[in-house]
């Protein structure tokens, strides 16, 4: 029988909910480990995407129990600042307190509109400490070389054991120790005050494992990651060991899948992780270990945060206007805003609930550091002084069922949240002998490294792929990607007669999946010279062949080694 209206009964079962879903969250996490023992690899890829999915499953399930369990006067909103209240004392000595104000918020966004958002009934501002201690001493182990770095990783390494054997454990650890001697100057090597900072919990991800830390003395600090791999019937590699930050960055780029981590404290935890990588914004990394909805809050307050505090204003993004999305951007926040548009051009043949589709199945699958992750948003609400009057001129032509004026403010009834890059055809165009080079590799590899995670671009344009500061490629263009084994890939069969050549239409059949490998070079690149080093570079993917063997790989259940960071081969 439903109860009638108790702010601290709802507080309760909302903080119950909350509470089921970080058993199952951790449940799923901590699998992490025997997966990478065991080898498991399509079975860590069902994990990530169940751990994902599982947040939307616990908030309709929390949901449904709140409406089962009280009376219509559950929905009197302006009785939920009690039950603010009364859930503020609840998880005041959480460690996960920051966490269970955004499982909160999705609730209350889940029983009410969102005209109905205040801060009184939920938590758009937080409650709880903006800064965070160091991690405890029980969060992280410290080890001091005293000039003699190879025993120190012997200590490091008979710390972090697995079930399953180093294949050669010596070799590695004189590898490791002289990849960090050329990376570091010679006299921190020396420096009887050095110190190895690592986490006390292994980082786990795809094929990969990874431990977390730092080197430091009393002058500076550099971010150490040293990647594990499980290869297959031949035991444990330690793989590098990285000191660069920009390469350590890319680690936890947005481009990637989450971790999979033991945390006992999350905000402690990002709070290390944030002074070994100062360049990384809070929202980046909480979601980098899998908290994206915890993420999406962070980065929120951070969005009104910086309108409250800039004269900044809305500007159509740079680049070429897209055929379904409408992008438009602030200039000192290094963020695109992405509205599908009411009415696409001719030449696309998808539809809007197919787009949001695609676009949230990018969420769900390895984006090998190739896609930049998104955020999904319904109704935003911004002051009308905080666009440029022809960006909001655009966007009301364009996508008027989206994009509405209230007097003073301006509704964004939906759109995805996305890191700016530089288009890559933009940066091609300033670009230097080298850089297009570099980039045109890059960008190479960035489609052979999403077909190897089984995901075919579709429109593989240069405008629908990004530079990030990093100076990698990286595609952010989601409304015609495929699974790479749903693609017929396909040679041009040879003229039937000498008319077929003149032939405005094709002289065979075409399929709605049919792809034809050798009609890539005009049509990626107009540029001659471009056209010419593209395929020096990566000409195989001009043949059918190689597509071919990359979906036998993937149908017979072979998980593509794709790495984070610099080896000798990105694809194996």
């Amino acid at each position: 029988m439903a109860q009638q209206w108790s702010a601290s009964e709802i507080a309760r079962l909302i903080l119950d909910g909350f509470d089921d879903y970080r058993e199952h969250f951790r449940q799923i996490t901590d699998g992490a480990r025997v997966r990478f023992e065991q080898a498991q690899w399509q079975e860590a890829q069902q994990a990530s995407a169940a751990r994902i999915n599982l947040y939307e499953e616990k908030v309709a399930e929390t949901r449904e129990r709140l409406l089962q369990g009280f009376d219509a006067s559950l929905l009197d909103v302006t009785q939920w600042p009690l039950v603010k209240s009364a859930y503020i004392a609840l998880i005041d000595l959480r460690f996960d307190d920051e966490l269970a104000e955004t499982w909160f918020n999705s609730i209350f966004c889940s029983l009410f509109s969102h005209d109905q958002i205040s801060d009184g009934c939920m938590f758009i501002h937080t409650t709880r400490p903006s800064l965070r201690k160091q991690p405890s001493a029980a969060q992280t182990r410290s080890y001091r070389p005293a000039g003699e770095l190879l025993l120190a990783l012997q200590a490091i390494f008979d710390d972090y054991r697995f079930d399953a054997p180093y294949e050669d454990l010596s070799r590695d650890l004189q590898r490791l120790e002289e990849q960090l001697r050329a990376s570091l100057p010679d006299w921190v090597c020396k420096d009887p005050q050095l110190c190895i900072e690592l986490f006390s919990s292994v980082l786990y991800r795809n094929k990969g494992a990874y431990l977390i830390g730092r080197i430091y003395n009393r002058e500076e600090q550099w971010p150490l990651a040293i990647p594990l791999l499980h290869r297959e019937g031949q035991g444990i590699q330690a793989d590098a060991a990285i000191t660069d930050e920009a390469e350590v960055s890319i680690i936890f780029s947005f481009t990637r899948s989450y971790f999979m981590v033991d945390v006992a404290i999350p905000a402690e935890f990002v709070g290390f992780l944030k002074r070994i990588l100062p360049g990384k914004h809070i929202a980046e990394l909480y979601t980098s270990i899998g908290f994206y909805k915890h993420g999406k809050s962070e980065f929120y307050r951070a969005l009104i945060g910086h309108l409250a505090g800039t004269d900044d204003r809305f500007i159509m993004a740079p680049g070429v206007r897209g055929m379904v999305m409408s992008v438009f951007t602030l200039p000192g926040f290094n963020t695109v805003f992405k509205i599908i548009k009411d009415r696409f051009a001719h030449a696309k043949t998808v539809d809007r609930k197919t787009v949001i589709e695609k676009y949230r199945l990018v969420k769900s699958v390895d984006r090998v550091g190739r896609m930049a992750d998104t955020q999904e948003f319904a109704d935003f609400r911004f002051p009308r002084a905080k666009f440029e009057p022809e960006c909001l001129a655009e966007l009301l032509e364009v996508a008027p069922s989206t994009v509405v004026v209230e007097g003073d403010t301006v509704l964004v009834r939906h759109c995805w949240t996305e890191r700016r890059m530089t288009p890559l055809n933009l940066y091609l165009e300033s670009a230097n002998e080298a850089q297009v080079r570099e980039a045109l590799d890059d960008y190479g590899l960035a489609i052979k490294q999403l077909a190897a995670a089984n995901i075919f671009p579709g429109d593989m344009l240069l405008k629908n792929f990004g530079v990030t500061r990093h100076g990698r490629v990286v595609f952010y263009d989601y409304d015609e990607i495929c699974f790479l084994t749903e693609v017929n890939f396909r040679r041009i069969p040879p003229p039937r007669f000498p008319e077929d050549e003149m032939s405005s239409e094709p002289w065979y059949s075409v399929g709605p999946m049919d792809v034809f490998p050798e009609e890539f070079p005009p049509f990626l690149f107009a540029d001659i010279k471009q056209r010419r080093l593209f395929s020096q570079l990566h000409g195989n993917l001009y043949e059918a062949d190689y597509w071919k063997q990359l979906q036998e790989a993937i149908r017979a259940g072979k998980v593509i080694d794709v790495f984070p960071y610099r080896r000798k081969s990105p694809v194996i």
